[in-house]
């Protein structure tokens, strides 16, 4: 009698832990990851402050004196506490004139003045005339509100009136009349 009980728990018993010893195989791998993410690790942070304003594709927006839009824009500024210079990465503007053409600027860095509006760019500096004219220097310092660029690094520029370098340059009333400055040497291109 006894072999017959035990044969019968035996019966029930055997399929129920073969099914228990299939799910803890088969749930293994979830109580593993389980354990891991319930790990919380700690460090010991010295103080932290926010000294600088980091912004990624920033947008500056405004007019001039006579309501003719600009915008500067930038790979990335900086913002050091509460000054208004603001360091720009890969800055660029965008400059209205008044017949309805327009001035691209770029660098390779930048500071721009947001209250007096003022933007030194250094690290090839690049200004496109919509005129087809291409200046090119290693610094420039623009008042992109009154629509002035000067620079007294040596400067080359082509366009359709043929090639030019000098010592420097003034850009005046947003392109319409140009400077330049020091030795120059200008090949003209002839009309037909």
């Amino acid at each position: 009698m006894r072999r017959r009980v035990m044969v019968a728990v035996a019966k029930r018993l055997l399929p129920v832990a073969a099914v228990g010893l299939l799910a803890a195989i088969a749930l293994w791998p979830e109580f593993e990851s389980a354990a891991d993410r319930g790990r919380v690790a700690f460090k010991r942070v010295t103080q932290v402050r926010a000294d600088a304003l980091s912004v990624v594709q920033p947008r500056f927006q405004g007019v001039d004196e006579q309501n003719r839009p600009y915008t500067v824009t930038a790979d990335t500024a900086v913002q050091a506490g509460n000054e208004e210079v603001v360091q720009l990465h890969a800055p660029k503007a965008d400059l209205l004139l008044t017949d309805g053409g327009w001035l691209y600027l770029e660098a390779r860095e930048g500071r721009f003045d947001r209250p007096r509006n003022h933007l030194d760019l250094a690290g090839r500096v690049t200004i496109h005339h919509d005129d087809g004219t291409q200046f090119v220097t290693d610094a420039a310092a623009i008042d992109v509100a009154g629509g002035h660029a000067a620079g007294d690094s040596p400067v080359a520029a082509q366009g359709p009136f043929g090639t030019l370098t000098a010592e420097g340059f003034r850009l005046r009333d947003r392109g319409q009349v140009v400077v330049f400055t020091g030795k120059s040497h200008v090949v003209l291109e002839g009309t037909p």
